[in-house]
């Protein structure tokens, strides 16, 4: 087994790509096969596992499949067309929901539902990429998937809404900010996203990615080499 090789959770920073810290693990290493088990968007920060070598790019599903804990915060009043804080203004609204709404609107996202997925996102239909699509002004139809969500409210002061998500694959926090101030009659996106746990992996288990491309790069009390 290759010294570099195994588990790499990293504690993202704002600014940077999944891809970026792919790219900085590829030249430390020397191992050209690095993957990861599920994005963060470059405005998120927070939990990623990244996977070094290809006994663990083989295994990427068994974290991928797990879920998903975050800290989210929506600012109510402004909808963006990305549905978060890096796309364009589309819509706003002078409406104050209450907190009696807010509480009433985050029960209709707890348990199993069906949630449609962003124009702005990687998923592909029938091959092509929905962001570019949507780059060039096209909207498709896009079939909902199912997800689960437990959804809790940490703190309200208008326009922030901060909540606490856990949530199953292939959930999209941003669809779920812009869904939840439709249900409130007004506007919403999703400005601040942190990862906080992916499966068993927590915060306090990460490497700051910051210190990933310092040098020499030190991350072997990081890595993992068990499933």
């Amino acid at each position: 087994m290759i010294k570099n090789e195994g588990i790499l959770p990293v504690d993202k920073e704002r600014g940077v790509t999944s891809f970026y810290l792919v790219k900085v693990l590829r030249s430390i290493t020397k191992i050209k096969k690095i993957g990861h088990a599920g994005i963060l968007d470059p405005f998120a920060t927070g939990v990623m596992i990244l996977l070094i070598g290809k006994p663990y790019t083989k295994i990427a599903s068994t974290f991928i499949d797990q879920d998903k804990e975050y800290m989210a915060t929506l600012t109510l009043g402004i909808s963006t067309d990305t549905y978060d804080c890096d796309g364009q203004v589309i819509a706003t609204s002078d409406h104050l929901p209450s907190r009696e709404d807010v509480e009433r609107a985050t029960r209709h996202f707890q348990g199993t539902l069906s949630q449609i997925p962003p124009m702005y996102s990687a998923k592909k239909v029938k091959g092509q990429k929905l962001y570019l699509l949507a780059r060039q002004g096209i909207e498709i139809k896009r079939d909902p998937i199912q997800t689960h969500l437990k959804t809790e409210i940490i703190d309200y002061s208008y326009p922030e809404l901060k909540l606490k998500v856990t949530c199953s694959k292939g959930t999209y926090i941003r669809t779920l900010a812009h869904d939840l101030g439709q249900v409130l009659k007004t506007e919403a996106h999703l400005s601040k996203l942190v990862r906080t746990r992916s499966g068993s992996f927590k915060l306090k288990d990460c490497i700051d990615s910051k210190n990933l491309s310092s040098q020499p790069c030190s991350f072997s009390s990081y890595l993992r080499k068990e499933v």
